[in-house]
């Protein structure tokens, strides 16, 4: 099966640097049971790219995101994130690790019984012990002001929107200043105008902190708005990699149909 891998501009002048991939999945492989979930996949991203991950359900797109915050392992191939394999690493090692991540779940996952504040305070206190009361809610403060929601820190989630939660949520991802955003459907749900107002933050975000980025999702669109590169999963497979652009270009007939049945 052919594969298209694109590699753009920005990435040759960070290789050309020397600057190591911030992830790096080598011929991974991991199945339940008898079932295949990731077949043999290598991905990779740099500091400040943004690879978009599409397929259909069951392909393996969440599963490679418990890979690469150490909630699994790999059955075969490795996973290396900051230039660490994951592979054998302890608890402690793990979470020094996770550290460096901000994680957008896919239905928010905020806690209901805490504030908007609250929600995105809770990584600062359990990671960030050194922080005063003051300094935390200073830095809380200018989180909700990123995320356009400084008004409504002390509204509590069921009380705000589906797609002021997502900006709750990013906000709260983005407390522990991470190297690597990793955002798993972060439209699902959402009506057009609130999908596109996650977009355009999450591309303002990108541009303010030249963070690398993974976006797993099933909105074309959004990917297509938010990614430099994308690759299509499809049986545990990845069926290409590159831009837009050359999915578009693909006389691939899975690709084909995905383009025009998304």
């Amino acid at each position: 099966m052919s594969v298209v891998r694109d590699i753009p501009k920005k990435q040759i002048e960070i290789e050309q640097d020397g600057g190591a991939p911030v992830v790096a999945l080598d011929r991974v492989s991991k199945s339940f049971g008898e079932f295949t979930v990731l077949n043999d996949i290598s991905l990779q991203v740099n500091p400040g790219q943004t690879l978009g991950v599409l397929g259909r359900s069951g392909t393996g797109k969440s599963v490679l995101l418990r890979l690469i915050i150490g909630l699994i392992q790999p059955d075969s191939g490795s996973v290396c994130v900051f230039g660490q394999n994951l592979a054998g690493q302890s608890l402690d090692q793990l979470s020094e690790v996770r550290k460096k991540m901000g994680f957008l779940f896919q239905h928010a996952a905020l806690y209901d019984s805490l504030t908007v504040g609250e929600n995105v305070a809770f990584p600062l206190q359990h990671h960030r012990g050194e922080m005063s009361k003051s300094e935390r809610s200073d830095r809380v403060h200018d989180l909700l002001v990123e995320v356009g929601l400084e008004a409504d820190g002390s509204k509590m989630p069921s009380d705000i929107s589906g797609g002021m939660q997502k900006r709750v949520a990013l906000a709260r991802a983005l407390a522990l200043e991470p190297e690597i955003l990793l955002l798993d459907e972060p439209t699902a749900g959402l009506d057009p105008i609130s999908s596109g107002e996650i977009d355009e933050l999450i591309l303002k975000l990108q541009r303010e902190r030249q963070m690398a980025s993974i976006v797993v999702t099933h909105d074309l669109f959004s990917a297509k708005t938010i990614s430099n590169r994308l690759a299509l999963l499809d049986r545990g497979n990845v069926v290409i990699e590159g831009t837009f652009e050359d999915l578009q270009q693909s006389d691939i007939p899975f690709v084909r149909r995905f383009l025009t049945h998304s």
